[in-house]
């Protein structure tokens, strides 16, 4: 099958670079290639202007100052270094961390690492549609707190937490509050004021931008250790060679995200909700997971009694649909995904899990096509389950 034939519906996954950004990033490969660190000279203070621009872009974005943004490798590197860095910098004030249970692995990880080296972490469970309750955050501050650490939207579930309310206790206790809005931004609007957040990680590839670049905003006052040593780039706080054409197509891409916001918001979601009515109109057995509406616009995660979803996936796959039943990070695991086990779900059900993630492109015919296709492929998965035969003879 054609690439071009494919219906792409793992945009939580990765977008493709749109053409505009593309055109953007361009001349950076070969025709303005100096080092932004060598301004002695033309070709290097190109560069070095280049790379402050798109800050001044991406801050522009997220409300927030230019000198708040630090460029990165990935979302997993902004994650760690917000974790670790503020853990690391304010040791003497004491060593106890909240998250929750459902974090992406690029926290918890770095929140389990942190356990092994002395730290204390609460890992907060979410209620049945995947929401952390602001009190539950506030009952869990101890007088050695200084870190809170939970995410803007789950990326299996699409539930999106109420961060502001989280933010004002943060704040009014005096701790450090980190999101990973990897999800987010880009997707809905993110205001880093409006939030009261002293960290924020992003992704460029999560919203049509290139692989291989995200940012951490840094709240002007907020100073997390050093993560990546070895020189002066990034006022110092990261070093490396900047990723010039990923840092332009990072601010392109994010620039035409929160161009378009509104406009985009309402069409996804409206194609979500779409697809969400036909799939839990047409497969019994069947259920929506994370809030209704208090989602990501384009997150619909499903799970499916009696069925496995690796093979559900393959079957789909022959169809020409590209789905996943969870992080792409972790799907190299036959383990159920931690995020459906952290809402209730028993192992048997959270197996039989599909995530359906739409993007810009995605049309109402495709999503017609997709019911079909999922609808038989469920039902001939249950024929082969003794489970759902019993069930079927009552």
């Amino acid at each position: 099958m054609e690439q071009k034939d494919v219906i792409y519906l793992d945009h939580a996954a990765t977008t493709p670079v749109k053409h505009e950004v593309l055109e953007k990033m361009l001349p950076w490969f070969s025709q303005n290639y100096g080092n932004p660190s060598s301004t002695i000279y033309g070709l290097g203070r190109t560069t070095h202007e280049a790379v402050e621009l798109a800050r001044e872009t991406v801050a522009g974005c997220l409300g927030a100052k230019s000198e708040e943004i630090f460029f990165t490798g990935c979302g997993t590197e902004a994650d760690n270094w917000a974790i670790r860095g503020s853990a690391y910098a304010n040791r003497k004030k004491g060593s106890h961390i909240i998250t929750t249970a459902m974090e992406h692995h690029a926290v918890l990880h770095t929140c389990m690492q942190l356990e092994k080296e002395g730290f204390s972490v609460t890992y907060l469970k979410p209620d049945a549609e995947g929401l952390i309750q602001p009190e539950m955050v506030e009952q869990a501050i101890r007088p050695d707190t200084i870190l809170i650490t939970i995410m803007f939207a789950n990326n299996e579930i699409g539930t999106i937490q109420p961060i502001v309310e989280i933010g004002k206790i943060a704040r009014a206790h005096g701790i450090l509050f980190h999101t990973d809005a990897v999800q987010a931004v880009g997707a809905v609007p993110v205001d880093v004021e409006t939030l009261q957040v002293d960290m924020l990680s992003l992704s460029a590839h999560k919203f049509y931008g290139p692989k291989g670049i995200g940012a951490l905003y840094v709240r002007k006052g907020i100073r997390p250790d050093i993560f990546m040593q070895g020189g002066a780039q990034e006022r110092g706080r990261r070093g490396g060679t900047e990723n010039i054409a990923g840092i332009v197509g990072l601010a392109a891409a994010l620039e035409l995200a929160c161009s378009n916001m509104n406009e985009t918001m309402k069409n996804i979601t409206e194609k979500r909700d779409y697809l969400i009515n036909r799939v839990l109109e047409n497969i019994p057995y069947s259920r929506l997971n994370g809030h209704r509406t208090k989602r990501l616009p384009g997150n619909a995660n499903f799970s499916f009694q009696y069925i496995e979803g690796e093979s559900l996936l393959i079957w789909l796959d022959l169809s020409g649909i590209a789905a996943s039943s969870g992080s792409a990070c972790t799907s190299g695991s036959l383990d159920p995904s931690h995020v459906l086990l952290s809402i209730g779900l028993p192992h048997e059900i959270a197996h039989g899990s599909l995530r359906l993630t739409l993007g810009e492109e995605t049309t109402k015919e495709q999503l017609d096509y997709v019911v079909e296709k999922l609808t038989d492929t469920v039902e001939k998965l249950r024929q082969m389950s003794p489970l759902y035969e019993a069930v079927q003879k009552g």
